[in-house]
């Protein structure tokens, strides 16, 4: 019996903690988050020109970042959000308060800031790194990072720093010629692709990795652009998009049943040689193949004949495509 009677206090007491969670907690500042990672609320923001006034070091950094197009967003009337040191390293004024005093500690010049009073960047998890970014980039950049987070690479603990080196010039960028470079790091299998016989001219310069992929995240597989693997090859391949009366269903389905996208030692990339390519589908029925008078199965070229092999709107005598230009 006394259990029954504390019962409808247990419930009360639930009732009300749960009202108490529910309560709004308003959001405070970006600004006053990245004081919480410092680990010293004290620390103000100072701008730019103050840290750099004093701290010399990294004056060669600094002209890089005001010729970059971050340091555009430095100036008020251009009506950009303020970009500045502060925004990715956090509060400086604890890192320039002791410069004069500490000339032993942070050189004999005296012109080295304590960076302990800075965020750890280095040392922070990939994503930590990422967040810094994407408190700006997430509503003012490519739209393409509303997938950042579910990325083959965000999952890989890569982060922005890996691809961008913001301190290693005035180009925040990635440059097309050093855009191949920077992915075979990681896709050495692909750098060998693009040096076999047939391929795409990547290694001629005529071509990027980002033409076709989108590396901060896409709807499809392997960070491909479009809507569908067909969609980014008929990008620059628009004679084969057809709409034809009569398509060849495979072509029409994925360009990749026929052609390797990086790479081949097949004449046009295809996956093998013809006729073999075409007899992965097509049993070997036809009567130039049987006839022993024709050449060889192995020294026919389906396409001599099927020239229009991605589509045609041309019919035969019997009312079928012949893909025949």
């Amino acid at each position: 019996m006394r259990i029954f009677t504390s019962l409808p206090l247990v419930l009360l007491l639930f009732v009300a903690g749960c009202s108490s969670l529910k309560q709004s907690h308003p959001l405070l500042p970006v600004a006053e988050y990245e004081k919480m990672i410092v680990g010293r609320l004290d620390a103000d923001y100072v701008g730019t020109d103050n840290c750099v006034s004093k701290c010399h070091k990294h004056d060669k950094t600094t002209e890089f970042f005001r010729r970059s197009v971050h340091g555009e967003q430095i100036k008020v009337e251009t009506g950009l959000p303020l970009v500045n040191c502060e925004s990715c390293h956090g509060p400086g004024s604890l890192a320039i308060a002791k410069i004069e005093e500490n000339k032993e500690l942070y050189g004999e010049k005296g012109d080295k800031c304590d960076t302990s009073m800075l965020l750890d960047l280095k040392h922070l998890p990939p994503q930590a790194q990422s967040l810094i970014c994407l408190k700006c980039h997430s509503a003012a950049s490519s739209p393409s990072l509303a997938y950042w987070h579910t990325s083959v690479h965000a999952l890989n603990d890569l982060s922005c720093s890996t691809c961008h080196k913001l301190h290693e010039g005035p180009q925040q960028k990635v440059s097309d010629a050093k855009m191949a470079e920077l992915c075979y790091g990681c896709h050495p299998d692909v750098k060998a692709q693009f040096s076999l016989f047939s391929h795409h001219p990547i290694q001629e310069k005529r071509m990027s990795c980002f033409d076709c992929h989108e590396p901060h995240g896409s709807a499809q597989q392997k960070l491909l652009k479009g809507v569908t693997q067909r969609d980014t090859c008929i990008r620059c391949h628009m004679e084969m998009s057809g709409p034809f009366i009569y398509e060849h269903g495979d072509v029409m389905e994925s360009c990749l049943n026929c052609h390797s996208p990086h790479g081949s030692v097949n004449r046009r990339m295809l996956n093998s040689a013809m006729p073999f390519l075409c007899l992965q589908c097509h049993t070997p029925g036809h009567r130039s193949v049987l006839n022993p008078l024709t050449k060889p199965l192995y020294a026919n070229r389906c396409t001599d004949c099927h020239s229009a092999i991605h589509g045609s709107d041309t019919p035969d005598n019997r009312g079928y495509g012949t893909l025949r230009k």
